[in-house]
């Protein structure tokens, strides 16, 4: 009775509202509310995505998942006992089996596919990959693409009878006699003969332009010569003491480097053309290479030195006889022809020395620092950069396989050129960067494409062995 008086005094007690509305028809208990994946949009189009992070189990083959982790645990013990023949029919028996499943686990569907700025921003990164591919390993040739015979190249370390001029010539001389070779159309033409008091040829150097050839003599004279038309401009005469070993053009100033260790800047446009004169080099001057600012010179002698010149400290009166060097670098332990200036770093040079050097070596032009060393074997006669990868060709006498590309700056060697039988005197690249002309003196000019693809030059389908400029048609 007490309780039912309670009772009735107070306010009747509110019902907990339940999470989930029992089903129509339904007696047990109702679940708890478990919110659902789906959207309830009345839209049949919209699709059910799940958890892709929980396995499904309604999707999961229960038995399927019990075997795969068991029974390789027991192929595990019994490995030693069973032989490989039976090994191998376990496997077959299994692909035919099991049809290539191996997941244990089973996921609902992927997610839903990226929507507004989210699914163009996906579109423009897509289309970017496809524009842009990974970049590909070029395969780098290790044989000549064309061979042409040299006959009479003087086999004389000290010497640069070689270049490829920008309007895609190449000049070689042969003892007293220089060729014209065009890549284009693959002419021939004699530019000059030079009697025996002047000659032979010891240095050659296309002007910066392409038309305007140099010829260094041994009789200590320089020739201009218009390649165009073939004809004799001038004579420089009274420059050097004794033979020009080297040339390097900077504009319109021809520099000269002789035996008689003078290097010596000349304005081909003056009818009083020496300009500067720079006295360092106790020997022959054998290699000049001009920066590509076109305000440091390099040079290298057969004093074992080699010697930054810049131009801005140049002397303007040559009745002085001398101009102060920037650097001079004694480490080589042989004459220096080689030296190339580095198309990715203005203040890099490369120089390498000889036999008894054998050395390639990395200068900072800046602070005089020698950068790294590394020792190639053998006399280093030429070298030559990669413009569109870090990449160095060097060229070297007296081992099997005298051409070599590196890696720079690791050194690290990426191929050996085969081909030559003798030591290679001088390289020149073509005005593309891709292909690099080598002669040697086993009296063989080979190109190579060691760089690149050349459009210039087209793949022979056989090695060319000719007679001498047989009509003018092949470099024999």
């Amino acid at each position: 009775m007490e309780a039912a008086g309670c009772s009735s005094s107070r306010p009747p007690r509110r019902r907990r509202p339940e999470l989930l509305p029992p089903a129509p028809g339904s007696a047990g208990p109702s679940r708890p509310y478990m919110p659902s994946l789906c959207t309830n949009s009345k839209n049949p189009s919209t699709k059910c995505y799940g958890d892709r992070f929980i396995p499904d189990r309604s999707a999961m083959d229960m038995d399927m998942a019990y075997y795969l982790l068991t029974e390789p645990k027991k192929d595990q013990e019994n490995e030693g006992m069973v032989s490989p023949a039976k090994q191998a029919y376990r496997r077959l028996l299994a692909e035919k089996f099991l049809g290539g499943r191996t997941r244990i686990l089973a996921f609902r569907n992927k997610p839903p596919e990226p929507e507004g700025m989210l699914q163009q921003f996906s579109a423009e990164t897509q289309t970017s990959s496809q524009i842009n591919p990974a970049k590909q390993h070029r395969k780098i040739p290790k044989f000549a693409e064309r061979t042409l015979d040299a006959p009479g190249v003087v086999d004389d370390y000290y010497l640069n009878v070689l270049d490829w001029g920008s309007k895609n010539v190449v000049s070689i001389a042969l003892e007293n006699t220089l060729y014209l070779w065009n890549s284009s159309d693959s002419s021939t033409s004699e530019l000059v003969t030079v009697d025996d008091d002047n000659g032979p040829i010891t240095s050659v150097s296309w002007s910066c332009e392409g038309q305007h050839i140099a010829i260094g003599l041994n009789s200590s004279d320089i020739q201009l010569w218009d390649a165009s038309t073939s004809r004799k401009l001038r004579t420089l005469q009274g420059v050097h003491e004794s033979r020009v070993g080297s040339l390097a053009w900077n504009s319109s100033i021809l520099t000269t480097g002789g035996m008689d260790g003078k290097i010596v800047n000349n304005d081909v446009r003056m009818r009083s053309h020496i300009v500067q004169t720079y006295r360092g080099h106790a020997a022959e001057v054998c290699g000049l290479r001009w920066s590509g600012s076109c305000q440091q010179l390099a040079s290298g002698g057969n004093d074992n030195l080699v010697h930054i010149w810049d131009a801005s400290m140049a002397s303007s009166n040559p009745s002085l006889g001398h101009t102060t060097w920037l650097h001079r670098f004694n480490d080589h332990l042989s004459a220096v022809k080689a030296l190339a200036w580095c198309p990715f770093q203005s203040n890099l040079l490369a120089s390498g020395g000889g036999g008894n050097d054998r050395c390639i070596k990395f200068w900072n032009t800046h602070t005089g620092l020698c950068l790294n060393s590394v020792d190639t074997g053998a006399q280093v006669c030429a070298l030559i950069w990669n413009k569109n990868e870090k990449e160095l060709l060097s060229a070297c006498g007296f081992i099997q396989k005298p051409l070599i590309l590196w890696k720079y700056p690791s050194m690290v060697k990426l191929a050996e050129l085969e081909g030559h039988t003798s030591r290679v005197l001088c390289l020149a690249q073509s005005p593309d960067g891709n292909t690099v002309a080598s002669v040697a003196a086993d009296e063989t000019l080979r190109f190579w494409n060691v760089f690149g693809t050349s459009e210039a030059l087209k793949p022979a389908a056989k090695t060319v062995h000719t007679g001498m400029f047989n009509s003018f048609s092949h470099i024999r």
